[in-house]
Order: structure tokens, then C-alpha cells, then sequence
């Protein structure tokens, strides 16, 4: 499974939000979740495995506890597809700007020229 398959599912990307935070145990990802979207320990962590699998966390046993903390490589490399993609868009909507800006500024232009023929009252009403 990949990054953006990972991340598609809600609570995963909570969890994933709350490792931002910082490391935390596999109890503590599960009441969160499990407060928030209704779903047991169980679920919880399936959904964990299901970030690990993707490598973006990685888990370390202590005593009882698993913690889980995020992986930097993954998210570095979204982001280097994100801000390909984003460049691609902005090119575009920088463009439509501009046209939005010259439709917007002929549309003054024609609006502010008068008629040669000025409208008298009763052909107004038509």
C-alpha cells in the first residue's frame, strides 16, 4: 500500500495528525481514535498496521506498550510530489487570472463607453 492509500482513510490520517505531536503509545492512538470515530482497539489497530506496513510509522516495544512514531522519508517525498503538482496548478490559475483580469477590465471598458444613441424614457420601458 502506498502513502496517499494509506492516508485516505480518516482515521488513519488522525492518527497520523497526532504523531505529528510527537511519539505515543498504541493505547493512547486507540482512546483517540477510538473517542472520535467510534471504533474499538481492535480497529485502532488494524489501522496501525496499516500505517506500519506503508512505512509511514514505525513501532518500538517497551515493556507492554508499542510506540509509534512517524517516518520523515514518506512524508518528505508527498511533498515533493505535492509541490510538483501544485506547481503545475499554479502556472494554470495564474494564467486564468490573468484572463479573469483582462475579461473584467474589457467589461469596464465597454461599460463605460457610451451608447451612440442614448435611450429616451419610453424605450427604456421595452
Amino acid at each position: 500500500m502506498d502513502t496517499l492509500e494509506a492516508l485516505a482513510d480518516p482515521v488513519r490520517r488522525r492518527m497520523v495528525q497526532l504523531l505529528s505531536h510527537g511519539a505515543s503509545t498504541a493505547g493512547e492512538l486507540a482512546r483517540a481514535v477510538g473517542d472520535e470515530f467510534a471504533i474499538s482497539q481492535p480497529a485502532a489497530s488494524r489501522h496501525l498496521r496499516v500505517l506500519r506496513e506503508a512505512e509511514l510509522v514505525t513501532s518500538q516495544v517497551d515493556g507492554t506498550r508499542r510506540i509509534y512514531r512517524l517516518q520523515r522519508a514518506p512524508f518528505d517525498e508527498l511533498d515533493g510530489w505535492l509541490r510538483e503538482v501544485r506547481a503545475f496548478w499554479d502556472q494554470r490559475l495564474d494564467a486564468l487570472e490573468t484572463e479573469v483580469a483582462r475579461g473584467v477590465r474589457s467589461k469596464r471598458r465597454t461599460d463605460a463607453t457610451p451608447s451612440s444613441q442614448p435611450l429616451t424614457d419610453h424605450e427604456g420601458d421595452r
